[in-house]
């Protein structure tokens, strides 16, 4: 049974194969381009929710710290008036908030690999659909050149080439 199946899978392949070499080209092309635009657009916005997200990381972190540096000086205060339990609860307070900086700062490190990660990305998928689209072009322009199956001439001939090809007509016409 699985032979079976994996014939048929190879026979369907195939007969998907022939139909993509079928349809026309410039189409699948275009189709490609589209996708690639679309994905790149999405990984556009995931790259503007990123810098939000770090922006925010960036603004708790800094209001984080002042905060901690509001504790020293409240800490120096109880230190000197010598009350030791409110010492000890700013202290663990203090504590606290060293560790959720260090968990934002973390999470801010890697929000930002991440951003120069998709950066590079959309930097990569951007040259490639640059490519892409040339190709498009060039596919499309062809089409126009060999409209029909005739071919256009592009080429514009100059005159000098027109002057040689008269004094060589002339030339062979002379002989006979």
């Amino acid at each position: 049974m699985a032979l079976i199946t994996r014939i048929s899978r190879l026979f369907e392949a195939d007969f998907h194969a022939v139909l993509d070499r079928i349809e026309e080209p410039d189409l699948q092309l275009k189709q490609a381009v589209r996708e690639m635009q679309f994905a790149l657009d999405q990984d556009r916005q995931r790259l503007k929710l990123l810098q939000h997200k770090a922006d925010q990381l960036a603004k708790s972190t800094s209001d984080l710290a002042s905060g901690l540096k509001d504790f020293d000086a409240e800490l120096d205060t109880c230190l000197a008036a010598k009350q030791d339990e409110l010492a000890r609860d700013l202290i663990r307070r203090k504590l606290a908030g060293d560790k959720q900086l260090q968990a934002l700062q973390q999470q801010s490190a890697g929000v930002e690999a991440q951003r120069q990660q998709l950066t590079a990305e959309i930097d990569e998928q951007s040259q490639q659909l640059t490519s892409l689209k040339q190709k498009l072009e060039l596919l499309v322009s062809d089409d126009r050149v060999f409209a029909g199956g005739n071919f256009v001439q592009t080429e514009v001939i100059r005159s000098e080439e027109i002057e040689i090809a008269l004094l060589r007509e002339k030339e062979r016409r002379a002989k006979s």
